[in-house]
């Protein structure tokens, strides 16, 4: 082996708008280069204390039950199905996107009796729908439901369907992974029994851990269960151990990850959770203005559009990745392209966290205008900044 040629790491400066990951601020960084030190060390403790604590608030929760599973946003939606799914348990689970089909595998891996509540990629499951399905499907343990669509850039209200669960005595499962610190999550107001997240969406944290809440109702739920949690790292009756006051050891967790995490989260609570809503409100809407000033279209339901995660549809004739790789190689900015039935159809393109920033959204703007007119597609050139600055400077 030539080890001469194995030089040091020199990532590639990008600006991050695509689906995940978002860019991550220095001073998470920072806080992930700190020494390393036991897991079960008193000062590692208190990171963990206060890891909870912050993210207690930032899904407006008292659930004793927060904190981060050691694993990516996918690890999360695992642990919040495992835990609560036994063969033949009757679950609904809303699918309008790609995210909503990874739930309903993960819960038929379970034995669960699914129940689709189906939606056009694109609309949101309408409350409607799913009290029909509840009122025909007797005995159900468990609705999910995606918050934010990463698939579709739909943005799926709850708070009703929050209220159709409790009054049908089923649990209440939402995927929070691309709307949390960017969208408001308001777990016990919404009555969400579990909910879980990803680090490296609206965070701007490394991907790496999966933030979850379970309330009062699921831990009961678990505590009753016949068989044993099919998954043995992921089974919350025994990681709770670890992450509670007798901090049993179950597994060596991620110490420089939960640093950074811990930081992520202060830099959060530091910028105060309406204003950062605000902003990320702010940014989308002038996004979509410049988008359609563009003479482009929003893929996802008027009216329920994600302002951190937006498709926008591919013009007529246009070259899905030709135009991603001139926008990454000629202006060092990522977005990303379509999945499932959308793929080759749409363009995602996220604002989140320490992404969702002014300068990155008008350099977006700016970059399409100088692209797409070479792959013929017309458009004014500076239409889209213009309107985008217009919704920005009010």
């Amino acid at each position: 082996m030539d080890i001469d040629a194995y030089r040091d790491l020199d990532p590639p400066a990008r600006v991050l708008l695509g689906p995940g990951p978002s860019n991550v601020h220095p001073r998470v960084l920072r806080a992930m280069s700190m020494p390393s030190i036991g897991h079960l060390d008193p000062g590692f403790l208190k990171v963990m204390d206060e890891s909870m604590d912050l993210l207690r608030a930032l899904f407006k929760s008292a659930n004793t039950m927060t904190f981060p599973v050691s694993g990516t946003g996918s690890a999360g939606m695992e642990a919040a199905i495992v835990n609560f799914v036994e063969p033949g348990d009757r679950v609904i689970v809303g699918c309008n996107g790609l995210f909503g089909e990874r739930m309903i595998d993960v819960a038929q891996r379970c034995g669960a009796e699914v129940v689709p509540v189906s939606a056009e990629w694109g609309r949101v499951i309408e409350p409607e729908a799913v009290q029909t399905a509840l009122r025909s499907q007797a005995r159900t343990k468990l609705v999910c439901l995606v918050h934010a669509e990463t698939s579709t850039g739909a943005w799926q209200p709850l708070e009703e369907i929050g209220r159709l669960t409790r009054e049908h005595e089923a649990l209440f499962l939402v995927d929070a992974v691309t709307s949390l610190a960017g969208c408001d999550v308001q777990v016990d107001n919404w009555g969400i029994d579990i909910c879980y997240s990803g680090t490296q969406k609206c965070l701007s944290c490394p991907p790496g851990l999966a933030p979850i809440t379970v309330g009062e109702r699921a831990m009961r739920a678990l505590e009753a269960r016949k068989t044993k949690v099919q998954s043995w790292y992921l089974d919350l009756s025994l990681v709770r151990q670890y992450w509670s006051a007798g901090r049993f050891y179950h597994h060596t967790a991620p110490v420089n990850m939960i640093y950074a995490f811990r930081e992520a989260l202060r830099l959060i609570h530091e910028e105060g959770l309406e204003k950062r809503f605000a902003r990320h409100q702010l940014h989308g809407d002038a996004l979509h203005a410049g988008l359609e000033a563009l003479g482009l279209a929003l893929h996802a339901q008027d009216g329920h559009r994600l302002p951190v995660l937006t498709a926008v549809r591919i013009p007529e004739g246009v070259e899905d990745l030709k135009v991603r790789q001139a926008l990454l190689n000629e202006f060092g900015i990522e977005i990303g392209g379509g999945l499932g039935p959308l793929r080759g159809k749409v363009w995602r393109i996220g604002l989140m966290g320490h992404s969702s920033t002014r300068a990155n959204l008008v350099q977006l703007l700016t970059a399409l205008e100088a692209v797409l007119p070479r792959f013929g597609f017309k458009l004014e050139r500076g239409a889209g900044t213009a309107a985008a600055l217009a919704v920005l400077d009010g």
